[in-house]
């Protein structure tokens, strides 16, 4: 992995070109180190996946991977870590975005479905080809490829392990856009950018009320609304936010 502070913004590149990005163990372990860093520093307010080369991922490099399988499933996420794919431990606070382009398969989907925001280059081919090799999906596909685009949608790639295009991931709304091949980087970066601009913990509670609604449901989230608004208004940054507004200038947050 390539890891880079930008202002706000962790960079995260997926850097095996030479494998198309398989992710082996260690990649594994510096992604989820790589998402540690993120959630701790209080300087970082998003994180911008993508990958070095043609491609994003030719999924687990199976050769490495497999035979650390054992008896209690496969442990990547390393001390100071966070599971990238958010199926287990510690939950990441911060929003992510991705750019994914080439072939993006099995855990790249599901990274994706585990961030917030993906764009994809119009050429990206995708692929949840588990059971065309005699596995599940693990990294939360089974989780999240249904609730994110209906169960059919999810189903109809699941079960057959075939490719599908940018198009059909944009129409079932596994990305949020589809650009022109070699502009995704630039695209995703400067997403991710545009949410670093803006307060950090009201970023943060927005997120997190959205994903209390999915976890518990409406109600649990709606009983958390006024709390969090009253926690928010009282915030260094909810002034800064208004005196922007009535001066008509660029609010400069701080997180506080």
């Amino acid at each position: 992995m390539t890891v880079e502070r930008e202002g706000h913004v962790l960079l995260i590149g997926f850097n095996r070109p030479d494998k198309r990005n398989a992710a082996d163990f260690a990649l594994l372990q510096e992604l989820a180190l790589a998402y540690g860093e993120l959630e701790r520093d209080p300087e970082l307010r998003a994180g911008f996946v993508f990958a070095h080369g043609d491609h994003f991922t030719g999924g687990l490099d199976l050769a490495d991977v497999a035979p650390r399988i054992g008896a209690g499933g496969l442990h990547a996420v390393p001390d100071g870590g966070i599971d990238p794919w958010q199926v287990s431990g510690k939950q990441l606070s911060k929003p992510v975005v991705m750019a994914v382009q080439g072939t993006c398969l099995t855990l790249g989907i599901e990274l994706m479905l585990a961030s917030d925001i993906s764009i994809a280059a119009a050429s990206t081919r995708f692929g949840q080809i588990e059971v065309a090799r005699g596995i599940l999906p693990f990294g939360g596909a089974t989780i999240r490829f249904p609730r994110a685009v209906g169960w059919g949608n999810a189903m109809r790639w699941i079960l057959t392990g075939d490719l599908f295009d940018a198009a059909e991931a944009h129409r079932i709304g596994l990305v949020q856009e589809v650009v022109p091949d070699g502009t995704q980087y630039d695209r995703g970066r400067q997403l991710a950018h545009r949410i670093a601009a803006q307060a950090p913990l009201a970023v943060q509670a927005a997120l997190a009320n959205a994903r209390l609604a999915l976890r518990d449901g409406d109600a649990a989230a709606a009983a958390a609304l006024q709390p969090e608004l009253v926690r928010l208004v009282q915030s260094e940054d909810a002034a800064i936010g208004m005196t922007a507004f009535i001066t008509r200038t660029t609010a400069e947050f701080v997180g506080r």
